[in-house]
């Protein structure tokens, strides 16, 4: 028997033309590669309805209107760590309409909306908003020539252990403690190690690591002479350093007079007046 495939609009046409011309149901299913029940069925609603399409399925009516669906996804957009079962609430205490979660996430999929890991970021503050507009504004119009004079430098913390508190595992009822089945992990996290590097288009520098805390006597000691110095002298005298805020690239050990750690660090290089 042929496998059962749905017909086409196209292809019961054709049908229904074969049978009116009087070929037999079961020659008609062997050239539409079907089984001749279908071909029965499609000639009964054919005498029936005059028509070839399928009937419409009725199926279980929704519980929500389309006015409900965009109140959804609504409050999806609007709260975005918001549950589906705190959207349903919501939902029943505006409309009185009751949901399950479960109809509540099937329509916020239709609209593409899909629970996902949230990216972790910095929180930022207006002024740290508004400065870093206004640098980007600045630099904007720069060339690939002016970015060239630029080292970024920066401090990285690298977790030793895995923090993925969404790690699963498969195992039966009773299987806990089973062996395999439980994840070890060091006390306290394990503990990190940080690092320190700078880049720019020409050069990279050494990758130093820093072991303890960094203070600003030791990122003047350890860095910044030995590393950050010769990578500014070897881009040129128009070199600029860009860092971060960290509290030990703004030590008063660095800028007694309040300069800026550009000017302090240009300050060593050939070319340039000491402030």
């Amino acid at each position: 028997m042929p496998p059962r495939r749905k017909l086409s609009d196209l292809d019961r046409g054709k049908a229904i033309g074969w049978l009116q011309d009087g070929v037999a149901a079961r020659q008609v299913a062997q050239r539409l590669a079907v089984a001749p029940s279908v071909i029965i069925r499609l000639k009964q609603r054919f005498h029936a309805t005059g028509r070839v399409q399928e009937r419409q399925r009725s199926g279980r009516p929704r519980v929500t209107t389309q006015r409900e669906d965009r109140f959804i996804q609504r409050q999806a957009m609007q709260q975005r760590m918001a549950t589906a079962n705190n959207i349903r609430q919501h939902l029943q205490a505006s409309t009185n309409t009751v949901v399950s979660g479960q109809t509540t996430r099937n329509r916020l999929h239709n609209s593409g909306l899909r629970a996902r890991r949230p990216v972790r970021g910095t929180t930022l503050t207006a002024h740290h908003r508004a400065t870093r507009r206004a640098w980007c504004t600045q630099h904007v119009r720069w060339q690939r020539q002016q970015w060239a004079q630029v080292l970024f430098t920066d401090e990285s913390r690298f977790c030793l252990e895995p923090a993925d508190g969404r790690i699963r595992v498969w195992r039966r009822r009773g299987e806990r403690f089973a062996e395999g089945a439980v994840l070890e992990r060091q006390r306290f996290g394990g503990g990190s190690v940080m690092v320190w590097g700078g880049i720019s288009t020409r050069l990279r520098t050494p990758l130093y690591h820093v072991v303890g805390n960094l203070t600003g006597v030791r990122y003047q000691n350890e860095i910044l002479q030995p590393l950050v110095v010769p990578a500014l002298q070897a881009i040129g005298p128009r070199a600029i350093l860009q860092d971060d805020n960290a509290p030990p690239h703004r030590s008063k050990h660095l800028h007694p007079e309040g300069q800026g750690q550009q000017d302090a660090v240009a300050s060593q290089q050939p070319g340039t007046e000491p402030h």
